[in-house]
C-alpha cells in the first residue's frame, strides 16, 4: 500500500470515535500529511445556493461561497474538479454515490496528475464519511440550514431519501420547496434489483396534520413494497392509512415502477398532474396523458382497484413528475408558471449538459425567482432519466 492510500485508510481508522465536528479538523490533518497546504470542506445548503465551510478549531465565523458564482460552485454544479487560474487550488465536488454533498478545497504548491487523483479519492473518502456522520450529528444538519426548520419541515425531511440515487441503467433526482416550511409534498424513490421505484404525495393543506399525512403515506408505501405489494397494493394501503387516521385528508399521487432492464414504465394516477415524457430533449404531449384514480383517502380505492398503466421506455427518455406547486405558482402579477416554462427550464439545462440534479436546481432558482421568493404551495419535482446504453456512472 502506498503512503497515499495508507493515509486514506488511516483516516477511515480515526474517523470512527470523531463527533461531526471535528470530521472537517481530521481531513484537514489528512491532506497536510499528503503535502497540501490547505483543505478545507464545504456542504452545499438545503436550498442549494450556497457551499457553507464546515468549521474547523482555528477558524472563527462562517465562511460560504456561492455556488452560481464561484469556482467552488462551478465544481459542485458540473461535478468535475476544478482547477483555480493560478493552478495551486482544487475545489473537488463531494459526491456520495450520485447524490452532491459540496465540495473539497485543497491548496498545494505543485499539483501534478497523481496529486489531483488523490485530492479527488479524498474527496469521495470525505463524502462518505460526512453520509455516515450526518444521522446522528447536529453539527452537519445545522450547517446546511440558513434559517429554522419548521415541526412539519422537520417531520418530511426525516423520511425522505437522498435527492439523487443511480445506477449504471438510470439516475433519479429530487428538489422540494419551500425547503424550511413543507406543507404536505413528498416524494420517494428507491431500488428493489433491477426496478426503480417512484412516488410523489401531495396531502391537502399545509400544517403539521399535512406532513404527518404525507409521512403515513410514504410509510405505508415503503412497508407495502417491500412486502411484494403492487402499485395498486400500494395506493390501497396509503387511503386506508388516511382514511383511519386523517380522516380530514386528501392526498393526490402519482405512483410508478420502472424496469430498467427493458425499460418498462408502470404507474398509477390519483388525481395528480400527469407525467412528463422527455424524448430527444423535447416534450412529448400528452404521451402520459391516462385517465386519473380518484384522490387517496375516505376510502375511494375500498371498493375499486386504480388503474395501472403501463408504457415502454426509449433509451434516453426521462421521465419528469411534478405537483401542481410548480405549474400553479403564480407571479406577483398573477402569471402563472405553467407546465411549459417547467419543460423549457428542464429541458435547456439538460440540452446544455447539466447534469439531472443541476437542471432541477435552476428550476426551482427560476420558480422561485417567478414568485418573488415566496412560495404559496409546495413544489416538488423528480426527475427520472433510463440510460441503459451509459455502461457506468
Amino acid at each position: 500500500m502506498g503512503s497515499g492510500e495508507k493515509l486514506l485508510s488511516e483516516l477511515i481508522a480515526r474517523s470512527r470515535p470523531v463527533l461531526g465536528r471535528d470530521l472537517a479538523a481530521l481531513v484537514s490533518e489528512t491532506g497536510r500529511d499528503r503535502g497540501l497546504h490547505d483543505v478545507r470542506m464545504y456542504l452545499a445548503d438545503l436550498q442549494q445556493a450556497k457551499l457553507v465551510a464546515l468549521p474547523l478549531p482555528t477558524t472563527a465565523g462562517e465562511e460560504t461561497l456561492s455556488i452560481d458564482d464561484s469556482a467552488a460552485g462551478q465544481a459542485y454544479r458540473r461535478e468535475r474538479t476544478v482547477r483555480s487560474d493560478d493552478g495551486a487550488t482544487l475545489w473537488v465536488p463531494m459526491i456520495d454515490g450520485v447524490e452532491r454533498l459540496g465540495v473539497l478545497k485543497a491548496t498545494a504548491a505543485g499539483l501534478d496528475d497523481e496529486l489531483i487523483s488523490w485530492c479527488e479519492a479524498l474527496a469521495g473518502v470525505a463524502a462518505l464519511l460526512l453520509v455516515s456522520k450526518s444521522s446522528h450529528n447536529d453539527l452537519l444538519i445545522e450547517a446546511e440550514r440558513r434559517r429554522a426548520m419548521t415541526v412539519q419541515g422537520e417531520l418530511v425531511w426525516a423520511f425522505l431519501p437522498p435527492r439523487t440515487i443511480g445506477s449504471a441503467r438510470v439516475t433519479s433526482s429530487a428538489v422540494l420547496e419551500p425547503a424550511y416550511d413543507i406543507g404536505g409534498d413528498a416524494f420517494d424513490h428507491s431500488f428493489d434489483g433491477d426496478a426503480l421505484h417512484l412516488a410523489l404525495l401531495d396531502s391537502m393543506g399545509h400544517d403539521l396534520a399535512s406532513g404527518g399525512a404525507s409521512a403515513a403515506g410514504l410509510a405505508a408505501c415503503r412497508a407495502t413494497r417491500r412486502s411484494g405489494g403492487s402499485l395498486a397494493d400500494i395506493v390501497l394501503a396509503i387511503d386506508r392509512i388516511l382514511d383511519t387516521w386523517f380522516t380530514d385528508r386528501l392526498m393526490t399521487a402519482v405512483i410508478a415502477r420502472l424496469d430498467t432492464a427493458d425499460g418498462t414504465l408502470a404507474w398509477v394516477n390519483c388525481a395528480h398532474p400527469p407525467p412528463l415524457l422527455i424524448r430527444d430533449n423535447r416534450i412529448l404531449p400528452d404521451a402520459l396523458v391516462r385517465e386519473s384514480d380518484l384522490p387517496l383517502g375516505w376510502g375511494f380505492h375500498t371498493e375499486t382497484p386504480p388503474a395501472v398503466h403501463t408504457t415502454r421506455l426509449e433509451p434516453g427518455d426521462r421521465v419528469l413528475l411534478y405537483s401542481d406547486g410548480v405549474t400553479e405558482a403564480r407571479s406577483p402579477q398573477g402569471d402563472l408558471f405553467g407546465e411549459e416554462r417547467l419543460s423549457d427550464t428542464v429541458i435547456r439545462a439538460l440540452g446544455a449538459g447539466d447534469p439531472a440534479p443541476e437542471a432541477l436546481r435552476l428550476l426551482l432558482r427560476d420558480l422561485l425567482r417567478h414568485q418573488d421568493r415566496r412560495l404559496r404551495d409546495d413544489a416538488t419535482i423528480v426527475l427520472a432519466e433510463w440510460h441503459p446504453n451509459r455502461g457506468s456512472m
